[in-house]
């Protein structure tokens, strides 16, 4: 076969979707599998979003638009981010891309040089390293702890400034995926204070900015005082708006890191589609009502699934302050049954039953700091997340089959302690 490139050979795949390919797999054979593996919403596309983009395709919105995005969208997105978290954001300072994941790639290629130090705390979402490693640059992991609720801590951030040898870059990630921490006002505060006037800039992926459980509603660092010198932050429909299919987002930055990154996509996808957009402007401006009752779901979901897992021996549950994710601790378990968290997770999936299985992360698909722990989705109805609830402790239970399952995958076995 034709030789690849060291790059490529060396990238992974976001395990979330190795997993579902594998959960569809067995569903296929007739399998009942309980889908708590990908981050995706179990409701439709709301309604205004779905009825503009049926017109804007049938009135022929389909050829290409500006690599920006369309104006009209741009300028609704800068409403939006101003009128919900008090970002200062004007049309000039908003791009539109497939989501909020190419910024990642985006922006690693607008800032960072090889040997450039990134601070990323950690477990994190699996494509942060990759896009680093497009540039040359150095993923430094700071683990998030339970006993402070998974928060970015400033003191990590102070360290990182004054210790790494080429410290350039930040990336936050709040409300958190996958532990679902929440960084709170004065978290970013401080953070802020101390990038201000520096070289630093922050990566802020906010895709669950409307999946805070607490009071205080999201926050955005870009809503600290000169922080749009700073930071670019990166938002998505595919989580409040269920159009994860429709790969739609933007992201908010200075007016010249915006020109840059449109040059970026001009010699990549050349632009996101038109009739996507305007789907995506109907939702901001007219679909509050649906995705503030589909966050309340998700809420009662979240409180379900995290109250059901605590009652279970070996379990233990920091209550997630956002996303749709719930985060346990299963280090017993594991200790217990000798497998790490990726295989009690497979485990869970092929072998702890002929007929019904649980699809999940295993922590160490989010970095060496989640191993240890499992990520469960809420994207099942109440129904099926009580039944894998139920299931659960039977599974676990289950030490014959949990034997037959390491002898045939050895490299799944714990091989040490948990710490």
């Amino acid at each position: 076969m034709p030789r690849l490139s060291r790059l490529v050979a060396s990238l992974h795949a976001e395990t979330a979707f190795t997993v579902l390919a594998a959960a569809r797999a067995l569903k296929a054979r007739g399998k009942d599998i309980v889908e708590l593996e990908i981050g995706d919403s179990p409701f439709p596309s709301t309604p205004a979003a779905k009825a503009a983009g049926i017109a804007a395709i049938e009135a022929n919105h389909t050829g290409y638009g500006p690599s920006l995005g369309l104006p009209e969208f741009r300028a609704a997105a800068a409403r939006f981010v101003s009128r919900e978290f008090g970002i200062p954001a004007t049309p000039d300072h908003i791009v539109v891309a497939s989501g909020a994941k190419p910024f990642e790639q985006f922006f690693a290629e607008a800032f960072l040089e090889p040997g450039d130090g990134v601070l990323i705390f950690s477990p994190h979402f699996p494509t942060y390293e990759p896009n680093l490693a497009r540039r040359g640059a150095r993923a430094v992991l700071e683990p998030l702890r339970p006993d402070n609720q998974f928060r970015p801590s400033p003191e990590a951030v102070e360290r990182f400034l004054k210790t790494d040898p080429k410290p350039r870059s930040i990336w936050l990630n709040s409300p958190h995926n996958p532990t679902g921490g929440v960084a709170s006002r004065d978290d970013l505060h401080a953070i802020a204070n101390l990038v201000r006037g520096t070289d630093v800039v922050i990566f802020s992926d906010e895709p669950y900015c409307h999946m805070v459980w607490t009071n205080s509603g999201h926050q955005s660092i870009l809503a600290e005082p000169d922080m749009l010198d700073h930071a670019l932050a990166a938002y998505t429909f595919s989580k409040s708006y269920s159009m994860s299919g429709w790969r739609i987002g933007f992201a908010v930055a200075h007016p010249q890191v915006v020109q840059a990154i449109g040059t970026l996509i001009n010699t990549t996808a050349s632009c996101s589609p038109p009739f996507v957009q305007l789907a995506a402007l109907a939702a901001l401006e007219h679909d509050h009502t649906t995705r503030d009752d589909y966050m309340n779901q998700f809420r009662r979901k979240v409180q379900r699934l995290a109250d059901g897992l605590s009652k279970i021996d070996g379990i233990t549950v920091t209550r997630p302050a956002g996303t749709f994710y719930v985060f346990p601790d299963v280090r017993p378990i594991c200790q217990r049954l000798g497998l790490t968290s990726h295989g009690l997770a497979l485990y869970l999936l092929e072998a702890a039953d002929d007929h019904f299985g649980i699809a999940c992360l295993g922590g160490e698909c989010f970095g060496p700091a989640g191993s240890g722990f499992l990520r469960f989705s809420c994207a099942e109805s109440d129904e099926r997340i009580d039944q894998a609830l139920a299931f659960l402790p039977v599974a676990l239970s289950r030490t014959d089959r949990v034997q037959r399952f390491k002898a045939l995958h050895p490299h799944l076995t714990l091989p040490t302690s948990h710490p």
